[in-house]
């Protein structure tokens, strides 16, 4: 069949793209070779959500009699959070079919390769293969776990985030790999529920692309968790003949062994680039990117690409502004291109942390001189009265101008109140203006303001 738009890949990007589009009168359709949604919706940004909100449950039923509530000694039960957090995303890839139908996109399920002449085969779970032609192609096949060659995968002993999330049983220790967004998410979650967590991080901070002082409070929040942080350090081998895993560790100390049940490869992502007919198409990458301009357009006319395989930060939000942005520049709107420096991250193990925009070293480092204010939880009533006084939020404003250039966040929901400041920035909000804004009381989101007003040197609660 010929359609206005083919879209390869259900993600986030995918399906945001594929709706959008739709919504423009585009004649659609999706091609998905295993569960709508994508890994986002099925192994990633929502099952892990849902697997640290059960984390979060249990401390706080540890912690009752911290609120003053006396209950019998809770237990977690492992397959019963993971049961949940599979019933979770399912119940989303049902939401997606259910947009699918209502916005009259036909759904193709199969694995796709792009031809020459805007064309796609696709072939089924039977080996049926089809072809279909479109006048526009957007490539949207996302990532998946990167494997180190000398630490491969073996989903049992050696395992990646998706195998994290379905483990048959929990283990009694682990080390995680890589100490980015998803290494810190499942070593909170592990460590929560009892396992005994190292994290080994070749880089010496915790969450090393974060502000520093981030990073180091999310280190001291994790010691008095007990989870055990190996910074400057890298995994050499991993012994896996016996019944558990040796792992033998290079610190700056020397090489340590240290024993456990798993292994966590959290040390990255690579891009879904293999057999989906690049090559015979002509459309030309880079370090394992594709190539694409402005309004994801490749070299070749007609041909598009979105997401975790073009440059740019490998997050679900960035690829649904990607695809949204791309189809509106196809169906002949007049989109602005996406401003890369005004993208929130958000991690969430706990405490919680979100940024967005210059790090201080980054902004010094780009010749600003900078007013930088910073404001501690402790002195937030609503983060003592929650029993959350961890953390602190931290703002950036041009000196010269009153430019908000960036903020990092760490503590409880701070990956609710950064959407605050992306907006701010896009409408180009000064600190002064922040600091003029009344915010609610008690919120945690007053700490935005009294960060605002300490770096103009008029914070009152501090």
């Amino acid at each position: 069949m010929n359609y206005d738009l083919i879209v390869i890949g259900s993600g986030p990007g995918g399906y945001v793209a594929a709706i959008r589009a739709s919504q423009l009168g585009l004649k659609t359709a999706i091609i998905e070779k295993e569960s709508l949604g994508g890994v986002c919706l099925n192994w990633g940004c929502i099952p892990t959500k849902a697997l640290l909100k059960s984390a979060q449950v249990f401390q706080y039923l540890k912690h009752a009699e911290d609120y003053g509530i006396k209950i019998n000694e809770a237990t977690a039960d492992f397959n019963s959070i993971i049961k949940r957090s599979r019933g979770v995303a399912d119940a989303m890839s049902k939401g997606v079919q259910f947009l699918m139908k209502k916005n009259k996109i036909e759904v193709i399920m199969g694995s796709a390769k792009i031809k020459p002449g805007k064309k796609i085969s696709v072939t089924d779970a039977a080996g049926k293969t089809t072809e279909h032609t479109a006048n526009h192609i957007i490539i949207a096949t996302g990532s998946r776990s990167k494997e180190i060659p000398y630490v491969k995968q073996d989903g049992k002993k050696i395992i990646g985030y998706r195998d994290a999330m379905n483990l048959p049983a929990q283990p009694k220790s682990m080390v995680v790999m890589g100490a980015g967004a998803i290494g810190v998410e499942f070593a909170y979650f592990y460590n929560s529920l009892g396992t005994k967590v190292t994290i080994v991080e070749f880089l010496p901070n915790l969450v090393p692309i974060e502000d520093e002082e981030v990073s180091k409070e999310l280190e001291r929040n994790f010691r008095k968790q007990g989870i055990t942080t190996m910074l400057g350090s890298s995994v050499e081998k991993v012994d896996t003949a016996g019944s558990g895993c040796k792992v033998s560790v290079k610190t700056p100390q020397g090489v340590q062994v240290i024993e456990c049940d798993v292994v966590l490869s959290a040390v990255g992502i690579a891009s879904n680039l293999e057999g989906i007919g690049l090559e015979e198409t002509g459309i030309k990458t880079e370090k394992g990117k594709i190539l694409v301009d402005d309004f994801y357009k490749t070299n070749v006319a007609g041909y598009y690409a979105i997401g975790d395989i073009v440059k740019g930060p490998a997050l679900a939000h960035v690829a649904s502004a990607e695809g949204i942005t791309c189809v509106e520049k196809i169906a002949g709107k007049n989109p602005e291109p996406i401003d890369y420096n005004n993208i929130p991250g958000c991690t969430f193990c706990s405490p919680e942390i979100a940024s967005v925009g210059y790090t201080e070293k980054a902004a010094k480092d780009a010749g600003y001189k900078i007013k930088v204010g910073k404001f501690p939880f402790s002195a937030s009533g609503k983060a003592k009265a929650g029993g959350t006084p961890e953390g602190f939020i931290k703002v950036i404003f041009d000196e010269k101008y009153g430019e908000f250039l960036g903020a990092h966040m760490i503590g409880a929901n701070v990956t609710e109140i950064i959407a605050e400041v992306v907006v701010a920035r896009k409408l180009e909000t000064t600190g002064h203006e922040i600091l003029k804004s009344i915010h609610p009381h008690p919120t945690m989101s007053e700490a935005l303001m009294e960060a605002a007003a300490a770096a103009y040197g008029e914070v009152i609660h501090l």
